[in-house]
């Protein structure tokens, strides 16, 4: 009689739903989303997402056939898998970058851990991730017919506003599956209506993300700004349909609400002190490693265990507390420790600054004896600059002058200048350079003295065959143009990075226009 009975603990369900229809209806509700990201973006953007779901099957297949395991790929999950990470990418990326984050998803981080029910983090995030860190060149490149545009996220990121039905409809630049929030809303309400998931998640992200931002964001709760940063980038997509993943996510009902407030949270403070505008998908491959401790603080007492349950617990907890203090106090003398060393390294750090400087206004005026402060100019500068320390007149964007030099020959004769410019409106933060300018107006070389943009991207400002278009010119402005320049005054811009160009450009116009005003 051995083998005829399958015995197991109650209770026992019987439902019509399977693992394969739950992925056939998460298919399903992400069509809307992506017909709108191939209406919007091209037939590219449908090669993309063929190539993302094509590898997933594939690999999935070839993985479970090489290890001997059953074939699952008709159950759906590496479909889904494969157009999850396509609707995350760029419309124009290389055809190899879906191709090696599907591998790297469907084998990396489904299959090595036992396949579908096993993975620790969801597999289309934890590839998106992958390809942003390894190549953010063409991850971060939302040019369309070679014009790069800025994504709503940066625009916001920047202090500027977005056409807020331009982004609710998905009329803006950004990855395929992101932009349309009324597509995706569309497809969540047949999650919704097929119950293969439940507003809970979805509502807590989104609530604790625009509590958080209302705190911190830098507005307020300034209702405009909420509803821009809502409909901008993968909030959506990731909180109705990769939050709500049933393998990643808790089981306890207390658990999914501090789940769901953790990866809203996470998502405020990545977009507002990160250095990337998206924080979407790090907050949710973030908290689903935190799921088990989530699952272990919130799961219920077993009925008829009662206080024996929670002794157990307890002494469970201090098994995981202590390592908590333990770190907590290594961290706190670590701190103190680098507090020591800063005071004795502050000395030498800012001699060495000064020392960085000084060999920057050699380069930019290589002609140049000795530098001298220059005081007419100092002059024309506070005369251009308004209270809050910005250019008065906002041609240039929002740039400070940081100080001004004259750069002298030999016998002491004025040869021209050196402008310290700082633009606030980098990509990453502020962008520092040193300008210098010859007594005809002449260019004559250019210096990063502060720059922290996108690697891959914005960092190729600090490439010589970007920043020397500007030296060897006497014009009065540069103008920023896409593609090849037909004129002296015309800088090709950076491609997939026109805030970092755009700030370049006006700090040295800024400069240029500083120099200018002394003749006048």
């Amino acid at each position: 009689m051995d083998g005829l009975y399958h015995v197991s603990s109650s209770p026992h369900v019987r439902d019509r739903e399977t693992s394969a229809t739950i992925m056939y209806d998460v298919a399903i509700a992400l069509a809307p989303a992506a017909l709108f990201g191939i209406y919007r973006f091209g037939i590219y953007a449908a090669l993309i997402l063929l190539v993302s779901v094509g590898t997933a099957i594939l690999s999935e297949y070839m993985f479970e056939q090489l290890t001997g395991q059953k074939v699952t790929v008709m159950d759906g999950s590496a479909l889904v898998t494969g157009l999850l990470l396509g609707l995350c990418l760029p419309p124009k990326v290389p055809l190899w970058i879906p191709a090696l984050g599907s591998l790297f998803a469907v084998v990396f981080v489904k299959q090595f851990f036992g396949g579908l029910g096993q993975n620790f983090m969801n597999p289309a995030l934890a590839a998106r991730c992958f390809l942003l860190i390894s190549f953010a060149g063409f991850m971060g490149d939302y040019a369309v017919d070679s014009v790069s545009g800025a994504t709503p996220l940066a625009l916001l990121r920047s202090g500027k506003t977005i056409n807020l039905p331009a982004a609710f409809l998905g009329f803006v630049d950004g990855c395929i599956g992101e932009v349309s929030v009324v597509a995706l809303l569309l497809g969540a309400v047949y999650l919704l209506w097929r119950k293969v998931i439940t507003l809970q998640i979805p509502l807590l992200v989104i609530c604790a993300f625009l509590i958080f931002e209302g705190l911190f964001g830098g507005h307020g709760f300034d209702l405009t700004f909420l509803a821009s940063q809502l409909c901008s980038g993968g909030l959506i997509l990731g909180a109705f349909f990769m939050a709500t993943d049933y393998v990643t996510s808790p089981i306890t009902k207390k658990g999914k609400i501090v789940y769901a407030v953790a990866i809203g949270l996470f998502a405020g403070l990545l977009r507002t002190l990160g250095s990337s505008p998206e924080g979407m998908s790090y907050a949710i491959i973030i908290t689903n490693m935190l799921v088990p401790l989530i699952e272990r603080w919130t799961k219920p007492t077993t009925f008829g265990y009662g206080k024996n349950a929670l002794v157990g617990r307890q002494k469970m907890d201090v098994k995981v507390y202590k390592p908590m203090v333990m770190l907590v106090l290594i961290t706190a003398v670590a701190g103190m420790l680098l507090g020591v060393i800063y005071e004795m390294t502050k000395g030498p750090i800012e001699e060495a600054e000064l020392k960085a400087k000084a060999a920057a206004y050699a380069a930019v005026c290589p002609d140049a004896a000795e530098f001298a402060a220059a005081e007419d100019l100092d002059a024309v500068t506070a005369s251009l600059t308004a209270e809050d320390g910005t250019v008065a007149d906002g041609q240039f964007g929002l740039v400070v002058y940081d100080g001004n030099y004259a750069a002298l020959d030999a016998a002491g004769n004025v040869i021209g200048y050196v402008v310290n410019v700082t633009s606030k409106e980098g990509f990453g933060g502020d962008i520092s350079v040193s300008v210098g300018i010859s007594s005809e107006k002449e260019v004559t070389g250019l210096q990063f003295l502060s720059i922290s943009e996108t690697a891959g991207l914005g960092m190729n400002a600090t490439k010589p065959e970007f920043y020397e278009q500007y030296v060897g010119k006497a014009v009065d402005q540069f103008e920023l143009v896409k593609g090849d320049t037909s004129a002296d005054n015309e800088i090709s811009a950076l491609s997939g990075a026109s805030f970092t160009s755009n700030a370049v450009t006006n700090a040295v116009n800024a400069a240029l226009y500083a120099v200018g005003g002394l003749s006048e």
